[in-house]
């Protein structure tokens, strides 16, 4: 046999082996990692979509409003276009089945034939949440869904198949071209150099020779066949394998980095939704850390629409959910944009607090501002409500300052940040207290000290809220106050003091004086009508001064 052919024979097998297996790991690979990625999408859609419906049936359930067919129905179609605003494709398709495999909601036209209705029965009867690829309309998709009980729906979130796999169609046709082009182009190479080789092959194998008679052992040529083909073969296929382990391990090596970045990247953008972004750069530092509580000094802050009851009964569903989220989205931002964190919403109010998961020096000061600017934005959100002739919305915000414990509370499977202790009860309660001293705004002594002389602050009273046996001065403060204002407000803190020295006659006099600037103040006229009681009826000697409530 001639060298040249020895040569194709032995060096062929070994390029192609090589190029298939290095085209087939990267086809393996980059198809595996795009169908993952897809599914995951697919999946993500999903669980997007389950927790939009969850998060409107808890918003009924929680204004009682889970038993109204109009607001279910509202939920529904607020469901059917949350479905449809994060439809990314013309041929992707979401759909809501009725325990009979009906057609209950649809994000574009489907035409289901009763043997797809059959098909589809034991996927609703199961609420199954596995990838599935049923037919729909005619169209072979791939689906993942979630049974909804409240709705009464099976609800299945779908791609065209072929749309949902054309990544890896392309990447199989792009592969199998690639080889093939590969292999025949090596073909070729071979053949050339091949035919290069043999004449000047003796001096090849003697130059190769030499070095070994020097002994240099770093470019040692070893001698595996009995003509020179074969050791120039067998130090090719070292080479070969060399470099083959090398470019594997740098491939692996790079793709764990990219994926592990993909990774983390997607997790930031899903939970940022919902967890402060301090928090989350918190727990990419050290993971362990967050599983820990923190005990804190906090604001904390609750809102609530005052008889919101009552206003939700006079408005069409869907003009009540609009109102809400005009109102949301007013009132969050402000407590965003000064520092503070929304940690939940119960039905209509807000609960949020400023002091976590990074504490700052103004904390107390950006809570109270926060409260009042809240109030004053419902200047504009009502007009714009009178201008739809809907009901005004009013609030009351309570805010206590104080040690709490902040930290992840709850389980493996379900987890908030979120804070627990007396200044959240008490927070809550002065809230309240806002219907009961009619003002827009109430905040606690322990908050007072820490901006007094920054903002205009009048001392409200001293009470012991429900469920406390101590009491506490109570507050409400503005930005800013007119001269006449700032006159009444000074006047009214210092008869506060005369109030609580018992010398009622005085204060009653610097009550009087209050309600000569300001006609009609609610909280100047009663404690006026207390001082005329008590200069009436004087208190026993152990008087403290302290208003008991007896409710919440």
């Amino acid at each position: 046999m001639h060298i040249r052919a020895k040569l194709t024979l032995v060096v062929l097998p070994i390029l192609v082996v090589s190029l298939v297996l290095t085209g087939s790991a990267a086809f393996f690979v980059a198809t595996g990692a795009v169908t993952r990625v897809t599914q995951e999408f697919l999946s993500f859609k999903v669980f997007q979509l389950e927790k939009y419906a969850e998060s409107q049936w808890r918003l009924l359930v929680d204004n009682d409003l889970a038993g109204s067919p109009p607001m279910v129905e509202a939920a529904r179609a607020g469901v059917a276009s949350f479905a449809e605003s994060i439809v990314r494709t013309d041929t992707e398709a979401i759909l809501a089945l009725d325990a009979e495999g009906g057609l209950a909601m649809s994000t574009r036209p489907l035409n289901l034939s009763d043997d797809e209705r059959e098909a589809l029965l034991p996927l609703v009867r199961e609420g199954s949440r596995a990838l599935v690829t049923p037919t729909l309309g005619g169209v072979q998709r791939v689906a993942r869904g979630f049974a909804f009980p409240p709705f009464g729906w099976y609800l299945l979130v779908s791609e065209e198949r072929e749309t949902f796999y054309s990544d890896v169609t392309r990447i199989t046709r792009y592969t199998a071209g690639f080889l093939l082009a590969a292999c025949l182009l090596s073909v070729l190479l071979l053949m050339l150099v091949a035919r290069r080789l043999t004449s000047p092959l003796t001096r090849v194998v003697e130059s190769m020779e030499g070095i070994i008679r020097e002994s240099d052992l770093s470019t040692r040529v070893p001698v595996e066949y009995r003509d020179e083909t074969g050791r120039l073969a067998h130090t090719f296929n070292i080479m070969i394998s060399e470099l083959d382990r090398a470019y594997r391990q740098i491939k692996r090596y790079a793709y764990e980095a990219v994926l592990a970045q993909k990774r983390e990247h997607k997790i930031r953008s899903i939970f940022q939704k919902y967890v402060p972004q301090d928090l989350i750069d918190r727990f990419f530092e050290n993971p362990e850390s967050m599983l820990v509580g923190d005990n804190r000094q906090l604001a904390i802050l609750f809102s609530d629409i005052r008889g919101f009851t009552s206003i939700s009964e006079g408005m069409k569903p869907d003009e009540l959910v609009s109102a809400l989220n005009r109102y949301f989205e007013t009132q969050v931002d402000i407590i965003m944009n000064r520092g503070g964190i929304v940690d939940k919403y119960i039905g209509d109010a807000i609960m949020a607090f400023f002091g976590a998961p990074v504490q700052h020096e103004d904390d107390p000061l950006q809570a109270v501002l926060a409260g009042i600017e809240m109030s004053e934005a419902l200047t504009g959100f009502n007009a714009r409500q009178r201008e739809l002739g809907s009901p005004e919305f009013q609030i009351g915000v309570g805010i206590a300052y104080g040690i709490v414990t902040v930290g992840n509370i709850g389980t493996d499977r379900k987890m908030d940040y979120t804070v627990i202790g007396d200044m959240v009860n008490l927070a809550s309660r002065l809230e309240g207290l806002t219907k009961v001293y009619h003002q827009p705004l109430l905040f606690s002594d322990t908050l007072w000290e820490p901006i007094r002389g920054r903002l205009p602050g009048r001392f409200i009273d001293t009470v012991a809220v429900k469920g406390r046996k101590q009491g506490a001065r109570i507050y409400t403060a503005r930005k800013e106050l007119a001269d006449g204002e700032s006159r009444a407000w000074a006047l009214h803190n210092e008869a506060m003091e005369l109030y609580y020295g018992r010398r009622f006659a005085e204060a009653a006099e610097g009550f009087r004086e209050v309600l000569a600037i300001l006609p009609g103040d609610d909280a100047g006229e009663s404690m006026l009508e207390r001082c005329r009681r008590y200069c009436e009826s004087p208190p026993p000697a152990d008087w403290d001064g302290i208003e008991v409530m007896t409710s919440k």
